[in-house]
């Protein structure tokens, strides 16, 4: 092992060690009951609350898969995504936050997104409750699998390792941490990941741009190639039987530009009603200590969340710019190596160490809400809620810590495929929470007259539309190839329309709750 990589370790262990020790501070309170290990007992200030959010939400992904997307296509896919995905946070914080925080604590102070949902239809066969706790596994198992297989990407390209090694130990590191300490170590620490992150991001960008000769020899290098700096178009590397891009003279080869029409436009910009049903989110909402702090929360998460998804996909312009024929860069998944590859070759070992530490940071501030979340969907929604009504506290921590290391075990084998893109598991889960959880819960905020009935045939409409449009329509190309969040999530909302119209109003004591949510302060 070289000195700069000796130093790089040093840096990243320095890192996980800062991580390990705010589980163990807030370890004694997060054991003392269900409610603080899963919630923090609603106790999050504004700072924590908007940047854990945002740190919890984005993964490996904003700083491999995005600017991957953006080095190996252009910028169309990855900026229209960018572009989504910023307009939905702001609406997510404007619209459902304040509503979520003030009926959740109305309808039974519910501390899980199932919780909420069943205690809003006010379920005596906990129907709801059952089917999103599901989904909830479902889901986040695949996302587990993700931020998996960003640890092996990262460790095996950094130390010359074995990627399933690799992969592993990132695996059993994350489930050891969020063992430790819940909820509020996790929301504490993805505070402090959060400035990680946009650190790193920012230096990157500000190194490779100087690197590459300024601001307009990056974008000059752009527009050389066909189709890459376009918003409605795309570029297409020319590629061999085994997917590695060609090189002539020097340089790569790309074929025509693709086109990226206004359908393909509106499909990916529908990343953005992922964030009305993504759990982890919607957590810190609920969890916020007062309601008045919440427009000072949106305004920090908006921000960060620009600069971080802009600087991401300027990271892959650069990287094509710099490195343009990098062999480790040189097929669809090799390509999500390119911030490791930057930050290897233009900063001194040690500040390597620190700035790739945000990819950790990024993997780590999402896997732990991901497996504490499926993990809270078993033991409080499945096991205390359905199955052991008269569950303990501590009879419920303890299936917690069982799930926990099932799903974590589920992730790996979903990440031991070293050649998966993250981009494409991050999107699937994406779309699979967002049209499961979005309508309903925009619904569920908003609209009176939405039925228990409604609700129950929305979600499942939506978890499954995303399932059947992925695998079965989807290859099938044309009008079916947009992104399965779109069509899915239309259509559980027209079933929640048109069943809970077909169906009883609720009763009295449900539209009074409704009403006494609205004017909630704490």
């Amino acid at each position: 092992m070289s000195g700069d990589t000796i130093q790089i370790l040093i840096a990243m262990i320095a890192y996980m060690l800062v991580v390990v020790g705010i589980g163990l501070f807030f370890a004694k309170r997060a054991q003392a009951n269900s409610e603080n290990y899963f919630l923090g007992g609603r106790s999050l200030g504004p700072w924590v609350a908007a940047m854990s959010a945002e740190a919890s939400d984005m993964s490996g992904w904003l700083l491999m898969g995005l600017p991957g997307l953006a080095y190996w296509s252009g910028i169309a896919d990855s900026l229209w995504t960018a572009i989504g995905l910023g307009v939905g946070t702001y609406l997510n914080w404007l619209l459902v936050a304040k509503r979520l925080r003030q009926y959740s604590t109305v309808a039974g102070n519910s501390i899980t997104v199932p919780d909420f949902l069943s205690n809003r239809y006010h379920e005596s066969k906990k129907v709801i409750l059952g089917i999103a706790a599901i989904f909830i596994l479902i889901f986040f198992t695949v996302y587990a699998g993700s931020c998996f297989v960003t640890c092996g990407k990262l460790f095996s390209t950094l130390f010359d390792a074995d990627y399933h090694l690799m992969m592993i130990i990132g695996a059993v590191f994350v489930l050891v941490y969020t063992f430790i300490g819940g909820f509020l170590a996790e929301s504490a620490s993805d505070f402090m990941q959060a400035i990680v992150m946009i650190f790193a991001l920012l230096t990157i960008v500000i190194t490779g741009t100087i690197h590459a000769g300024g601001l307009n020899a990056v974008l000059d290098n752009a527009k050389e190639i066909p189709g890459y700096f376009s918003l409605t178009q795309t570029a297409t590397p020319v590629v061999n039987e085994a997917g590695v891009q060609a090189v002539s003279g020097g340089a790569p080869l790309f074929g025509e530009a693709g086109s990226y029409g206004l359908l393909t436009i509106l499909s990916t910009l529908s990343w953005g009603l992922g964030y009305f049903g993504v759990p982890q989110v919607l957590l810190r909402f609920m969890a916020i200590r007062k309601v008045k702090e919440l427009k000072r929360s949106r305004r920090i998460a908006v921000v960060w969340v620009f600069i971080s998804l802009f600087s991401a996909v300027f990271i892959g312009m650069i990287g094509r710019a710099l490195y343009p024929t990098e062999a480790a860069l040189s097929t669809a998944s090799g390509a999500e190596n390119v911030f490791v590859t930057l930050s290897q070759g233009l900063l001194p070992a040690l500040l390597a160490g620190i700035v790739m530490a945000g990819i950790l940071a990024a993997t780590i501030s999402s896997s732990d809400s991901y497996l504490l979340i499926a993990a809270s969907a078993v033991s409080k929604n499945l096991y205390e809620g359905i199955f052991k009504k008269g569950a303990t506290d501590k009879q419920v921590m303890r299936v917690s810590r069982v799930v926990l290391l099932l799903i974590a075990l589920i992730g790996m084998v979903i990440a031991w495929d070293e050649n998966s893109v993250i981009f494409n598991i991050v999107s699937f889960a994406w779309a699979g929470f967002g049209a499961t959880f979005g309508p309903i819960m925009l619904f569920s905020l908003f609209w009176k007259r939405t039925t228990r009935a409604g609700a129950i045939a929305g979600m499942i409409t939506g978890g499954a539309m995303v399932f059947i449009w992925n695998l079965v329509l989807s290859p099938m190309g044309g009008i079916f190839s947009i992104y399965e969040l779109l069509p899915s999530f239309l259509l559980s909302s027209l079933v929640i329309v048109i069943v809970s119209l077909c169906t009883r109003k609720p009763d009295k004591t449900i539209e009074d709750e409704f009403e006494a949510a609205k004017v909630y302060t704490d």
